[in-house]
C-alpha cells in the first residue's frame, strides 16, 4: 500500500498546492512530486493538469483521490483498533459539531468525557451543518453533531435531542415591548440569519417562507456571537437556539418575542459512516450522549 503516497495526493487535493502541501507534511517539494509520480506510474494515469498559474485535480485523480481517504482511514482506523484492543480508551477521536451545538452544547460533554477518560484524545472541528457532514463523508472526523436535516445517503443519521428555537431581539426593539406578538406582527421585519449550509439559517428560511412573511431586509453572519453582537446593537431580529440565547436573556442583553400559538423545535443528530459504527472510541462517545441526552 502507499500509505505515505496516498497522504501526499490526499493533501494536494485540498490545499491544490506543492509548496503548502510539502510544508504540512514536513517534506520537500520534490519529495511531493515524486509521491505524485509513483502514484501516477501505480495507476497509468495522470493525476493533476498542473501549469505556472493553477493546479486542477483530474477526472481520474478524483476517483483516487476519495478512495485513497477511506484507504488512509481504514489503515489508521485498524491501528486505532489493535491500539484498542491492547488498551483501555485512549487514542484520538474527531468530533465534528455544527455550531451551535459545538459552541454551546457539546462542551458540557466534552467535559464528562475527559474526566472519565482522561487517556482520549479529543479533536472537535466546528462548522455548519452542511460542512460537517461533508467532513463525515470524508472521513476527516469519525463522528458528527448536527442541527438541520440531511438526505445524504452515505451517513447514518440518528436523533438525541429536541431544541427549542427563540425569536430574539435587543431589549429596545418594538416587538420586544409587547406582551404578546402574532405572526402578522413579524412582517416587513429586518432580520439577521445563518448563512448556508446552516441548520438555523435553514430552519429561518422556512419559518419565513411556511408563514408567508415578507421580509424587509437580511443580513447574514456565519457566526451566532456574531448574529447576537448584531441583535444587542438594535438590527433586527434571528430566531437561535435556546442554548445560544439562554445566558444572554438571563442577563438582560436580549429579548425573547412573545409570539403567540407559535413554537419552534427541531431535532439535533449524530451522525457516521457505517465505516466507523464499531470503532470503540466512536462506540464510547455515542454512549456518552445518549446517556447524557436519553432519547
Amino acid at each position: 500500500m502507499y500509505y505515505e503516497e496516498l497522504k501526499t495526493l490526499v493533501t494536494l487535493a485540498e490545499v491544490k498546492n506543492f509548496t503548502k502541501t510539502a510544508e504540512i507534511l514536513l517534506m520537500s517539494q520534490p519529495s511531493v512530486s515524486l509521491h505524485i509520480k509513483n502514484l501516477e506510474k501505480e495507476f497509468q494515469t495522470k493525476l493533476f493538469q498542473r501549469s505556472p498559474k493553477y493546479l486542477k485535480i483530474t477526472p481520474t485523480g478524483e476517483i483516487l483521490y476519495k478512495r485513497a481517504r477511506q484507504m488512509i482511514t481504514i489503515y489508521e482506523q485498524t491501528k486505532q483498533d489493535i491500539l484498542e484492543h491492547h488498551n483501555s480508551i485512549k487514542g484520538k477521536l474527531k468530533i465534528g459539531a455544527s455550531f451551535t451545538i459545538g459552541e454551546y452544547i457539546l462542551p458540557s460533554l466534552l467535559y464528562d468525557l475527559q474526566k472519565n477518560y482522561p487517556e482520549l484524545e479529543l479533536h472537535v472541528v466546528i462548522g455548519n451543518t452542511e460542512e460537517i457532514v461533508h467532513s463525515v463523508k470524508l472521513f476527516q472526523v469519525d463522528v458528527g453533531l448536527i442541527e438541520g436535516h440531511t438526505n445524504e445517503k452515505e451517513v447514518s443519521v440518528h436523533a438525541f435531542m429536541q431544541d427549542e428555537l427563540f425569536i430574539v431581539s435587543s431589549n429596545d426593539h418594538v416587538l420586544a415591548r409587547k406582551s404578546k406578538v402574532t405572526m402578522a406582527d413579524l412582517q416587513n421585519q429586518a432580520w439577521v440569519t445563518r448563512e448556508i449550509g446552516s441548520g438555523t439559517g435553514q430552519y429561518l428560511n422556512h419559518v419565513i417562507r411556511s408563514n408567508g412573511l415578507k421580509v424587509k431586509s437580511l443580513l447574514t453572519i456565519s457566526s451566532n456571537q456574531g448574529i447576537k453582537e448584531t441583535l444587542m446593537n438594535g438590527l433586527g431580529l434571528s430566531l437561535l437556539s435556546r442554548s445560544v440565547i439562554e445566558r444572554d436573556v438571563q442577563h438582560g442583553n436580549l429579548s425573547i418575542i412573545k409570539l403567540k400559538n407559535h413554537s419552534f423545535t427541531r431535532t439535533l443528530s449524530y451522525i457516521y459512516s457505517p465505516i466507523m459504527q464499531d470503532k470503540k472510541n466512536v462506540i464510547t462517545f455515542l454512549d456518552a450522549l445518549n446517556a447524557k441526552w436519553p432519547n
